[in-house]
Order: C-alpha cells, then structure tokens, then sequence
C-alpha cells in the first residue's frame, strides 16, 4: 500500500499552491488535489465572506471552451435546461445526467454568444473531481466535426473573490465597468492589463466573482487582493459557507443516483420548452407520479452536528440519512442536508438523527438557511 508520502507526492496541485503555502495554509487531499483547508481559521474566513471579502483558489475545477455552429442545440440533448434561452453573456447554472436521470456532474454553462463566422461560443465549469468523466462524457455525446472542444483546466487560473466588498476591491484591478454585470452575467475583460474571463458567479450565498486567467496574471491578482485586504479563504470554509447557502455538494448531496427532482433541484429542469434529452423519460414519470424522497434542509438545537453519513430518524425508525451538515458559524445552530421520504419533507416536520448511537431532535426547515441581503439579482 503506498504511503503518506508517496499519496502526497501523486497529489495533483494549483498554480496558486506555492502562495497558500508561503501563507502557512493547513493542506488536505480533495479528489486528488492537494488543497488549503484554511489560511487563518475556518469561522474568521467565513466571517469575512459574509462580513466583507475573501477569496478562494478555485483552480483545481474543470474549465472547458466550446465553439460550434450549433453548439447550443448540442448541448441541449446533455441538459435538462433549456439552454436556447441564454443570451450572450448570460449563463445557466444545471446538470449533466445519464439515461436514469441520475445526475454525472453539477455545471456551469457560460454562453458567451456567436463569433464573426456565426459559430456559438461557450464556456462550461465542472467539478475538479468529475473532470475527466465529464470530459470523456461530453466528448462521447458532441458531434466533434461540429465543436471544438478545448480542455483549459491545466492552462488557467481561478480565483473566485466573494462578500459584500468583492466586486468594489476587484474593481480596482479590472479595466471593465463590473457594477453592469448582472448575476450569472459574465464578460471577457482585463485584469491587470491581461485578458481574463469574468463571471458574477459564486458558492458561498454572496456576490462576487470568479475570475479565470492566465497562470502568471492568477498569481499577480491573488498577490493583489491579499494587499488589497481580501482574506484568503480555504475549503473549510467553502463548505460552511455553501451550506449555509444550501448550494449540494458533488459526491454527497448529489450524484449518478440522485435525480435533480428528488434534489430539489426541479428549477432546472424545463419539460415544457424543450425537446428530448438524456434521462427526460425519467424526470417526466418522476413528475407524473411524485419522487419517493427529497433532499431537506434541518435544523438541529444545541450544538449536535449531524454529518455525512448519520441516519435520520422518524419515531425510532431509520428513514433517511445526512448528506452534508456543519454548525453554522453565521446562525449559531446546526443545519444539515439529507434524504428523505417525500411525506416526511414538509416544513416544520419532527425527525431525529443519530449521533453516536443516541437520537437527537431535528426539524425540516426552509432552504436555504442563510439568504444574503447583499447579493444582486439576475
């Protein structure tokens, strides 16, 4: 079995890597990157995303370019998203799912409009750890006479600047005008003199950016935010922040055998505007006749944390299970997601999980549980 050192050494790492380390960030393997867990400490980070500004190394997800004739129609077989409704600079947020509904991969579709030969342009973002099979999926399914398909994961920075402060520090070292980019808008502009792709995208509730660049400008732009004042932040905090935010987690909250409608998901899926795709005959039963579970929000008293993996309870019996929980540094209270049976879904319903052979209270309550007051609308 190979050993720590040998996992460490085969671990993929950002471009960024060499600053988190110079700042004495906490590391950790995440689906084979070796990645910050924290710079100053998990509840001080993500006070400053919703206090202020912090940003996060984001270049370990996928970033794809596509450029087609008929780019959009194609990819609209992949989604259940009616993607022939963007307009250039606009951008839908949906899933990748196999013929059982199931869901491969949570993405971004980035439309960027058509080119001077009336080829549409786009760029898609996905999951770092899902990269390669999205790519291999896409690849399998897209006429490539028709589309280039260009891999930048490797070539590119990201960095994602989010809170209340963002968009003004970033500001600072953009060329374009950012207060005119609506939410999920998104632009190429300039960055530090550099051409860079900008979207008010985000995973944490706030509003802000992520902005992907060329490799040497991502270095010059995080070592410029960190003099600016923006708090580096690392995946410990991502993840209370987009719980909070109830934004599902690739892997835990959904996967190949969850479906967007038992996910709570249904707002991306649009039977109605669009023609056939890949997992519709399943969606359009599950509408039909109902989903047997879905994905709830709980709340819990105390400081009990339900994590990945506890069993939810219902009057003693085991009904469901965890999928993601933290205590909520902005609330004061845990939260968590899990799976239940659709009849016990309802809001304010009583259920138990277990935590360490003993139940504990837990209420379903509205998501998501933490709404920003600063973020702009679409």
């Amino acid at each position: 079995m190979a050993n720590q050192e040998e996992i460490i050494l085969s671990l993929a790492r950002s471009p960024l890597f060499q600053l988190a380390q110079e700042l004495k960030a906490r590391l950790t393997n995440f689906g084979g990157w070796e990645m910050p867990v924290q710079f100053v400490g998990i509840t001080k980070e993500h006070e400053a995303v919703r206090n202020a500004a912090g940003m996060f190394d984001i270049s370990h997800m996928g970033k794809f370019t596509l450029q087609g004739k008929n780019l959009i129609s194609q990819l609209q077989f992949l989604v259940p998203s009616d993607l022939s409704r963007l307009q250039p600079g606009q951008a839908q947020y949906t899933v990748l799912l196999n013929p059982n509904g199931g869901i491969i991969d949570d993405i971004i579709f980035y439309y960027q409009g058509e080119n001077a030969t009336g080829e549409q342009r786009g760029v898609m973002i996905v999951n770092a750890a899902t990269t390669d099979k999205d790519k291999a999926w896409l690849l399998q399914h897209l006429d490539q006479n028709e589309v280039i398909f260009q891999d930048l994961s490797p070539k590119k920075v990201l960095i994602a600047v989010q809170g209340p402060k963002a968009v003004s520090i970033l500001q600072t070292f953009v060329q374009e005008d950012l207060t005119s980019v609506k939410a999920f808008g998104h632009l190429e502009g300039t960055v530090l003199g550099k051409p860079a792709f900008l979207a008010r995208t985000g995973y944490t509730g706030e509003d802000g950016f992520e902005v992907m660049l060329d490799l040497d400008v991502g270095v010059e732009l995080w070592r410029s935010l960190l003099n600016a004042g923006v708090i580096p932040c690392g995946l410990g905090a991502r993840d209370t922040l987009r719980l909070e935010a109830a934004m599902a987690l690739y892997g835990q909250d959904i996967d190949d055998t969850t479906t967007p409608l038992e996910a709570g998901l249904g707002w991306l899926v649009h039977l109605d505007t669009k023609g056939d795709f890949i997992g519709r005959s399943v969606l359009e039963q599950q509408k039909a006749v109902g989903v047997q579970r879905r994905l709830v929000g709980l709340q819990m008293p105390g400081r009990n944390i339900a994590r990945h993996g506890y069993q939810v309870l219902s009057t003693g019996v085991v009904v469901g299970e965890v999928t993601s929980g933290t205590l909520s540094p902005t609330l004061g209270y845990p939260v968590a997601l899990a799976y239940v049976p659709t009849e016990l879904a309802t809001v304010n319903q009583q259920l138990e999980v277990e935590i360490r052979g003993k139940a504990y209270p837990a209420v379903v309550v509205k998501r998501p549980f933490y709404r920003s007051k600063s973020r702009v609308s679409h």
